[in-house]
């Protein structure tokens, strides 16, 4: 049975695709557009995305919260419309004010919207599990292609309209009619579901996670992942310049970061998933990033020049494809199911906060000697790999080791998504 074969679980992982695929045509567009064509400095430019990640990601946990507390359905449509009037607004925006406000808007529109929905995957994908015995990591892998088919699309079909003259205004209203299909189909088809949190205990359940040391450590685990992918965006671009002279062949390099997880990620959850345990697979993840940035300094350029810089970039993808299935998949394992939203959220506001804070120090490194640099870097994600061999057994892994035998990879279902080496 696949793992995705409900109606419910289809339309979350349809939802992932349509919602990155409206925001990816507008995204990579957008710091062109500020200035080019409104005429901000860079330093203006550099702090209107800034602000527009913090009001997504470190607001994850407030949509997380206001999932627990409400159900997913009310979080999730007030997402999709405040994205469709926030993308309205940018479209028509001509100062800096509303620019900001406009942003602003539609990363918040995102820290309601995810949450809810990547918490009720997880939710989903656990039951999935105990109906049919297809792992969880299965159903998220599924999650994370769909989201990455729709990074890939999404540049794609913003450049269409930017050939067609259409300019930043059609990729916004074009964001904006793709905001309203899944706002109509969520409001269709998304059942009604009673809030998980009984009312008035947000300061209890705040307290719970974040008082969790399981979960604050898995936190810590996926930070040093988040600060290592980070690096697509601050030392891969300084990597192709010094190979090429021009950052010309990034977006080839990122088309293929996305093609990979298009086209490899089921195989490999697949494989994974039958023959690690979620620990283990999020190691070997972080293992295998690390051994991205190690192979910089001592792979041979090729005939352009960017053998190193592809080294990096399909190994930090194939390590992202192990390590993030495998630790969403351990969070309904580690919180309360009264938390998860509240949880899901929080996963991602620590590890951007971390990222906030990290990205200085990552920066510095730009001007010390190549060796030194990819060192450092490849320390971070080794870090976190040591972090996650003091995570707590899933709970697969635990029933393993308390029956004293191996379970059947064909016939005995893990509840965290993946078996024992």
């Amino acid at each position: 049975m696949t793992a995705a074969t409900t109606p419910y679980l289809r339309l979350l992982t349809t939802t992932q695709f349509a919602f990155n695929t409206g925001f990816y045509a507008v995204l990579p567009y957008l710091a062109t557009h500020l200035g080019a064509g409104l005429g901000m400095t860079g330093w203006l430019i550099g702090l209107v995305l800034g602000l527009r990640t913090f009001s997504q990601q470190g607001l994850f946990v407030i949509g997380g919260a206001l999932t627990d507390r409400y159900g997913p359905r009310p979080v999730v449509l007030a997402g999709c419309a405040l994205r469709i009037t926030g993308f309205g607004w940018l479209a028509f925006a001509g100062s800096t004010a509303t620019v900001i406000g406009a942003v602003l808007l539609t990363g918040f529109a995102a820290a309601l919207f995810s949450p809810a929905v990547e918490s009720e995957t997880a939710r989903e994908a656990v039951r999935h599990e105990q109906r049919t015995g297809t792992p969880r990591a299965h159903v998220l892998a599924r999650f994370s292609a769909a989201g990455q088919a729709g990074a890939f699309l999404g540049p794609l079909l913003g450049s269409l309209l930017l050939l067609l003259d259409g300019g930043f205004r059609a990729a916004c209203l074009a964001g904006v009619l793709v905001f309203a299909a899944v706002l109509a189909g969520h409001a269709r088809l998304m059942p009604h579901r009673a809030p998980v949190a009984p009312t008035g205990r947000s300061r209890g359940s705040v307290r719970e996670v974040f008082g969790n040391r399981p979960f604050l450590l898995l936190c810590l685990t996926y930070s040093s992942y988040l600060l290592a992918y980070n690096q697509l965006y601050l030392s891969l671009p300084d990597e192709v310049q010094r190979a090429t002279g021009s950052q010309a062949a990034l977006g080839s390099l990122f088309a293929l970061s996305s093609l990979l997880v298009v086209c490899a990620q089921l195989p490999l959850t697949r494989w994974s998933a039958h023959r690690l345990a979620p620990r283990t697979a999020l190691v070997a993840g972080l293992a295998t990033v690390a051994a991205g940035f190690a192979a910089v300094p001592v792979t041979p350029a090729g005939p352009a020049g960017l053998l190193p810089a592809a080294a990096l970039v399909v190994l930090l993808t194939l390590g992202q494809m192990l390590l993030v299935p495998a630790a969403r998949g351990l969070v309904p394992d580690l919180v309360d199911d009264r938390h998860l939203g509240l949880a899901t959220g929080a996963l991602s506001s620590v590890s951007g906060l971390a990222v906030l804070g990290g990205s200085a120090a990552t920066g510095a490194l730009l001007d010390a000697p190549a060796p030194v640099r990819w060192a450092v870097l490849a320390a971070v994600p080794l870090t976190g790999a040591a972090l996650a061999l003091a995570l707590p057994a899933g709970a697969a892994e635990r029933e393993e080791r308390d029956s004293g035998g191996r379970m059947d990879a064909d016939t005995s279902p893990n509840r965290s998504g993946g078996r024992t080496p």
